[in-house]
This record gives C-alpha cells, sequence and structure tokens, in this order.
C-alpha cells in the first residue's frame, strides 16, 4: 500500500505513538489524517503538525455508538491504525477488576470494534491497511503487567481472525509487535525502551514492503531470541516482577 494519498485515521493520536504516527504521515504525503482521542482537545499540538491535512475526532474506543459516528464521518479513511491502549499495573493475582476490564475493552475489544465500523468505509474506498499496534507481550507475558498481557494476546488473535476476514475485501492486516516504547504509558518503568520514532518508521516500513507481521527497533532481536528458545525468554520476562 502507498501512504503517498492516502486517507489514515490514527487512534489514541494525542500523544506518544500516535502523534508520531501522524508526523511520519505526513512527512509521507499522505492525503488526510483523522488524528483521534477521547477528547479532541488534547489533540493540538498533533494538529498544529499540519492543520491543513490532521483533521481532530472524537472517539473512544470503548463507545460502539461513537466509534459508528465517526465512521460516518471520516468516510475517505483507506488506512486505520489501532493504536490507542490502556495498560494496568498488577500481577495475576491481585489485578484489579476494573483494570483488567479497562484494558480488555480498549485493547481488544476496541481493537475488533473499530475494524468492524471502518471495514466497509476502508472497502469502499478501494481498499487499504489496518495497522493494528500490539505488542512482544502479546507472545510473552510480563507478570506485572497480567491484564496488559492477556488484553494485547486476545487482540493478537483477533488480528489474526479478522486478517482472515479483510483479505478478500482488500484489506491487509499488519501487526506490529514493539518492545517497550518510551512513552508516557512506560514512564517510572525502568527497562529499556525503544523511541516512538523509531517504532513508527519500522511498523511504515513494513506497510510499504507489504510484510504481515513486523518486530520494530530493538523487538527484533527479542522476537528472534523468543523463536530460538521460548522458554528462556519467558523466564527472563518472569524475573520482571
Amino acid at each position: 500500500m502507498k501512504i503517498e494519498t492516502s486517507v489514515a485515521l490514527v487512534t489514541g493520536a494525542n500523544r506518544g505513538v500516535g502523534h508520531h504516527y501522524v508526523a511520519h504521515l505526513l512527512a509521507q504525503n499522505a492525503a488526510k489524517i483523522y488524528a483521534t482521542a477521547r477528547d479532541p482537545g488534547t489533540l493540538r499540538e498533533t494538529v498544529a503538525l499540519d492543520p491543513q491535512r490532521v483533521v481532530p475526532l472524537a472517539i473512544d474506543v470503548t463507545d460502539t455508538p461513537m466509534i459508528a459516528a465517526a465512521a460516518r464521518r471520516a468516510h475517505d479513511v483507506t488506512l486505520l491504525i489501532n493504536n490507542a491502549g490502556a495498560l494496568t499495573f498488577g500481577g495475576a493475582l491481585d489485578v484489579s477488576e476494573a483494570g483488567l476490564s479497562r484494558d480488555m475493552a480498549v485493547n481488544n475489544d476496541g481493537l475488533r470494534e473499530m475494524t468492524r465500523a471502518f471495514t466497509p468505509v476502508i472497502e469502499a474506498n478501494g481498499g487499504g491497511a489496518v495497522i493494528n499496534m500490539l505488542t512482544l507481550l502479546s507472545l510473552v507475558s510480563a507478570p506485572g503487567f497480567a491484564g496488559y498481557n492477556a488484553s494485547k494476546a486476545a487482540a493478537w488473535s483477533m488480528a489474526m481472525s479478522l486478517r482472515a476476514y479483510l483479505r478478500p475485501k482488500g484489506i491487509r492486516v499488519i501487526n506490529a509487535f514493539p518492545a517497550g516504547i518510551d512513552t508516557d504509558m512506560l514512564a517510572g518503568v525502568d527497562a529499556p525502551k525503544d523511541s516512538p520514532a523509531a517504532v513508527v518508521r519500522d511498523v511504515l516500513a513494513a506497510l510499504l514492503a507489504d510484510q504481515e507481521d513486523v518486530y520494530p527497533a530493538s523487538a527484533s532481536n527479542v522476537f528472534a531470541a523468543w523463536r530460538a528458545d521460548q522458554k528462556a525468554v519467558e523466564a527472563a520476562f518472569a524475573e520482571m516482577m
């Protein structure tokens, strides 16, 4: 898929990875970008990147009627980037019920509902692509993020199911599995982190290269180790209590 002349929609575009997606799409000459957040007022810096091409739009990915309204307005989308995410800290035996529900609602259900709403839009516009921002924790668990791990593993499974349905409609599904990223979500977590710019760069390169799965920045090294010895990587992650 070509980014040039595409019309993209990015969830969670008010900061971090989402903000960088908008910047990189602009640099690669996307025709229009719908930058979305629950509160459009938080999108000022993102819209300021190019007020002519960046359109602010209110979307809470847990609100199905709001998603449907956004799909009616953003009727020219050809590239959907499911970036919005939630992370609750807590182990498998002590994560709060509210936190677990929130992670699942945003990370799994939100991905599904956004894709459900925008599939007919993208198909009507001649096809395109959906990018899902998953994580290496879809594959291997970090014990302190039990709800996040579970929701992202579910999202991975859901995304693979969606791929089978969307391919005949001319819609590609690209699943991205980054490692830790230096954003507000992981503020205070003492661990190596990739820059949002490096992650976004690699994911968009995968889109252009027709790759289905991408392990951006340092994630490629972790994935290689996981393929070589899954149990060793599982044991290493288990020490991150």
